[in-house]
């Protein structure tokens, strides 16, 4: 197991997870009301699998990818909904099996936990997860102009998020979402909704 892995296996082990809210992050569910999404979906830095399971009741094929056998095995621990699978990897070291598989990627929280350094990589390994013109919705969280930028979470702006992504996704929508966990009330998040170039 990597040094990444382990803290992350540590923190779910030790019940260190404050954004691990027993639920799907409420701009996911905002939207599924809006726009189901349909076909293969996979989900990186699943956690327990709350995004997982609300896009798998909708009748979807989902998989959670997560590098903490802790966490997935919380996932694995609720009922399951048809459809939801689970995966013990490093998103960013994605194998060549899920290259080209996916119609649809759903972020939240991933990218936002990895070191920075590192987020080139996290893109170019969603570009290779999604099939052709596949959906990316993701809900990032932007940093505010005098925010400590210590991590994780690591927080983003939005010339990062266009330098990262516009070289490898089309931006179709952006916008703040009605509603957020009430602790990130005071927070700026954006939700976007890209398509592999």
């Amino acid at each position: 197991m990597s040094t990444e892995a382990n803290v992350w296996e540590e923190r779910w082990l030790a019940g260190d997870t404050p954004w691990d809210h027993g639920k799907a992050a409420p701009p996911l569910t905002e939207y599924l009301e809006r726009e189901p999404m349909e076909g293969r979906i996979l989900v990186p830095g699943c956690g327990a699998g709350h995004e997982v399971r609300a896009l798998a009741e909708q009748g979807a094929k989902v998989l959670g990818m997560d590098i903490s056998p802790t966490a997935l095995d919380k996932a694995r621990a609720h009922s399951a909904a048809n459809g939801e699978a689970y995966e013990l990897e490093n998103f960013l070291n994605l194998p060549t099996l899920h290259h080209g598989r996916f119609d649809c990627l759903v972020e939240h929280t991933c990218f936002c936990a990895i070191d920075p350094a590192d987020r080139e990589r996290y893109v170019k390994a969603a570009h290779q997860a999604l099939k052709p013109h596949g959906k990316f919705l993701g809900i990032f969280f932007i940093s505010k102009p005098d925010e400590d930028e210590d991590g994780p979470p690591y927080m983003s702006n939005l010339c990062e998020l266009s330098r990262l992504f516009d070289p490898y996704f089309h931006t179709v929508e952006a916008w703040r979402p009605n509603k957020v966990f009430a602790e990130r009330e005071d927070c700026l998040e954006q939700v976007r909704l890209m398509v592999r170039r």
